[in-house]
């Protein structure tokens, strides 16, 4: 049963990374200001304590904090096209459109800093992993493909039954026509039952929560009056819960259950509840030089080992009792059409013991088997997995023509073909994330700065990494905003930024049968949009 292999997964990993800035599990907006000029490390201010920590000593002596919110809301958008969904007896077109809705109201980070004669002891607190919660109230298209793709394969079981049936039937003298009346009025693959077509219908829903908090502490200190180096760490802890189901599974008019345990009623449906934790630290270096008007700046952050420790509470059904199901539906369906109990039974046995219905029963449990190790053994009970942060390579300029303009430039790598992930997923990837962002700001008067930045993120997809369970797509990213002088020591910013999700198109062939194929198109984008208020303060 594919179903089982694909659904569960989908339910797992769905909505795992909704990430608002930065690489594929990264988030960089951890501040107001990056909000209102998306190129940061080029500048010497109190976010760079996160963005530029080395550049961050330049600060005047004393304390330095900084206070942000921000309120982000994201949908993501998948396009399915296939031609089984036309099975579905709810929606009976091969198109499907998904949408995912994900809100943070209140995304919080601190950056604070103390110079004292050439040291800088900064910290920095926010959610700089993970993305956030997303939910999909109509499941996902893998969902449904594997839905329809189980439907038909019923079918199929049903009208192999019905087959053996007519056979058996003959054998005990019953009369050809008599045989096929009989079957094709009362067996599997009639109306009242799978039917012949693969008609299906299902419901199911999908929610994910990812956040990886950080807290970083370093020290700065400045080599000369114009060169600074830093070193730090980050620890990070991992909160992740997914819960989702696929329920109510009917194949023609036949709910499933009724051949899994026809007692209980849930006993097809899938369900998974799972949380996860686990703690990594991040290594941090940094350096920043200034020349005349120049500024140069870099950061590096290690790779971030994370292993996330399962705590679940699972339901999947079981198709070990499908075979005695099926003998006692079809004793039944014998007995009512004037068989004896022994008749009945001497033909159930001949019909589900012939060659072709074994071999399709032993082939659908060996791939119902297989499915479920496969897709549970990420979400058992117990278990610890892989879910690393990649390390990154940040650098930065900033350039100040006079008092009143200044420019910056920065570039991003993301080693996300290097971070471990499970099933060494990050090996699908082509490359790790490049990113390059430019910014500027103006004062056009002592008491306010305007600014406006730009940031373009660029993956290294592979259409073998793309699914809807936890897709990225890339972009460009507009952010403006003003920062307004309270006074020396107070300053308040505000800033919104957008980001432009651009499409990614993928199809596959999917092998129905050994003579039947089918096009599985998925059209994958997002959207997003940030609001964010940060109060600054010198002491």
């Amino acid at each position: 049963m594919k179903l089982l292999k694909a659904a569960i997964v989908a339910m797992a990993l769905s909505g795992t990374q909704v990430v608002w800035a930065g690489g594929i599990n990264t988030n960089t907006n951890m501040s107001t200001a990056f909000g209102r000029n998306l190129s940061r490390e080029g500048a010497i201010s109190i976010d760079g304590v996160y963005f530029n920590p080395a550049g961050a000593t330049f600060l005047s002596p004393g304390l330095h904090l900084s206070i942000n919110w921000q309120l982000i809301t994201q949908h993501r958008y998948i396009d399915n096209n296939y031609e089984l969904f036309a099975n579905n007896t709810e929606k009976p077109t091969t198109n499907r459109n998904f949408k995912g809705h994900s809100l943070a109201p209140f995304f919080p980070s601190v950056q604070a800093a103390y110079n004292w004669h050439r040291f800088s002891f900064q910290a920095n607190a926010g959610v700089g992993g993970g993305g956030g919660k997303c939910t999909f109230d109509d499941g996902l298209g893998s969902f449904e493909k594997i839905v329809s793709e189980t439907a038909l394969a019923a079918s199929g079981l049903a009208r192999t039954v019905d087959g053996a049936l007519v056979n058996s039937l003959k054998r005990f003298d019953v009369p050809g026509d008599i045989a096929n009346n009989m079957v094709g009025a009362n067996g599997f693959s009639s109306d009242q039952y799978f039917g012949k077509q693969g008609k299906y219908s299902a419901q199911s829903y999908m929610r994910g929560r990812q956040y990886y908090y950080g807290v970083s502490l370093g020290v700065g200190y400045k080599l000369t009056d114009d060169l600074s180096v830093f070193a730090g760490a980050r620890g990070v802890y991992a909160s992740c819960n997914y819960y989702g189901y696929v329920r109510n599974i009917k194949v023609g008019n036949m709910p499933l259950y009724q051949v899994l345990d026809p007692t209980k009623t849930n006993s097809a449906d899938i369900e998974l509840s799972c949380d996860q934790s686990g703690f990594g630290v991040t290594p941090i270096l940094g350096i920043d030089y200034r020349l005349g008007k120049w500024n140069f700046s870099a950061k590096y952050e290690f790779k971030t080992r994370m292993r996330l420790k399962n705590s679940s509470v699972n339901q999947f059904p079981s198709i070990g009792n499908l075979s005695d199901n099926l003998a006692k539906a079809l004793n039944a369906t014998l007995q009512n059409n004037n068989m004896t109990a022994d008749q009945a039974t001497t033909i159930t046995d001949k019909t589900l013991s012939s060659e072709e219905v074994t071999g399709t029963m032993t082939a659908l449990k060996a791939h119902f088997d297989q499915g479920i190790k496969e897709a549970t053994g990420e979400y058992e009970d117990g278990k610890s997995i892989p879910a690393d942060l990649p390390g990154i390579v940040a650098v930065g300029v900033g350039y100040t023509p006079n008092d009143a303009l200044r420019l910056t430039a920065g570039f991003h790598y993301y080693f996300d073909k290097q971070a471990h992930a499970y099933n060494n997923r990050n090996k699908l990837l082509k490359r790790g994330t490049m990113e390059y962002s430019a910014g500027v700001e103006y004062d056009p008067i002592k008491l306010v700065t305007l600014s406006a930045g730009y940031q373009r993120t660029n993956y290294g997809l592979s259409d073998e990494y793309m699914d809807d369970k936890s897709f990225v797509v890339s972009s460009n990213s507009f952010g403006t905003g003003f920062m307004i002088h309270l006074s020396k020591k107070t300053r308040v910013n505000v800033s919104y930024f957008h980001t432009f999700y651009e499409t990614k198109n993928t199809e596959k062939t999917v092998q129905l049968t050994e003579k039947q194929q089918a096009h599985y198109v998925a059209n994958y984008s997002r959207s997003n949009n940030v609001f964010g208020a940060s109060l600054e303060l010198d002491f």
